[in-house]
């Protein structure tokens, strides 16, 4: 169903009407309003949408504020009272699985068996992930070196360069990993250069950038008397060679994070696991 679009709107309601925790949803309508440089949307969220009380005080705010309606219900009432009464106040809505859903089942055949949160069930994935989690916050930022075997993946790399964001990404896929940073003058973990398990990767990025970000950084911690080598162009730049050079010397793999989001760098590093992993089957 479409709507006609009011010009040069600069942004527009979005309602996100699930049963369960809406994060597919969430990540459905980031990714298409990502397409619309220049217009921003107004989230509204409805997790755990599960009885015609709750969906009502839903179609109140939609009244309020028309807009897009994505939705994810299992339940047939309440899917049928959402879709009428957006039909009623002529605002566009849409299933965003039931697309998937048809073409898995003209594939497959028979009829779908729908699980209100399905993709959240307890199940020995979800628990490698909130292991990983866990693994990952003890060993950020250099913490519990003396275990680093355990981990999946390691990440290097100077002050600024995503090490944090990027070891949660990945942990929320269920990769165990932790992260060290790479200081002038301060030996890195005794045993990081003998250890077999893990995939370790070097993250850099271009001086500019880093020294833009520290910064920032200092800016926003009210630093009164700055490190001067901590922002200086210079310094950074041979703290990011000395880093090419420790990652080039162990044949650990480099990622520029400069213009990728953490998005991209964890995708790259999930890329070297997997490849990292198959070399090892071969092998055997």
């Amino acid at each position: 169903m479409t709507a006609p679009r009011v010009p040069n709107e600069s942004y527009f309601h979005l309602h996100l009407v699930s049963d369960a925790t809406g994060e597919t949803l969430i990540n459905v309508g980031r990714a298409a309003c990502a397409q619309y440089a220049n217009v921003l949307p107004i989230e509204h969220v409805y997790p755990l949408v599960r009885s015609m009380k709750q969906l009502e005080r839903v179609l109140i705010d939609i009244e309020n504020n028309p807009g897009i309606v994505l939705y994810t219900l299992v339940d047939k009432e309440v899917r049928e009272r959402l879709k009428e009464r957006c039909r009623e106040l002529g605002v566009p809505f849409l299933s965003v699985l039931a697309p998937v859903v048809q073409m898995f089942q003209s594939y497959l055949g028979g009829e779908p068996q729908p699980r209100i949160g399905g993709q959240h069930a307890l199940d020995a994935t979800y628990f490698k992930r909130i292991d990983a989690l866990n693994f990952t916050v003890m060993h950020d930022d250099g913490h519990m070196t003396d275990d680093l075997e355990q981990a999946d993946v390691v990440l290097l790399g100077v002050s600024r360069t995503s090490k944090t964001p990027t070891s949660i990404y990945l942990a929320n896929r269920g990769i165990k990993t932790a992260n060290i940073p790479l200081v002038p003058n301060v030996p890195l973990p005794p045993g990081l250069e003998r250890l077999k398990k893990p995939l370790i990767v070097g993250l850099v990025a271009s001086a500019e950038r880093i020294v833009e970000i520290r910064q920032n950084r200092l800016l926003g911690l009210n630093a009164a008397s700055p490190n001067t080598a901590y922002v200086d162009r210079e310094a950074v730049s041979e703290e990011l060679a000395l880093s090419r050079r420790l990652c080039a010397r162990h044949g650990w793999p480099l990622i520029d994070v400069s213009r990728r989001s953490i998005e991209e760098t964890a995708a790259a590093i999930i890329g070297h696991l997997s490849e990292r992993r198959r070399r090892a089957i071969v092998e055997t």
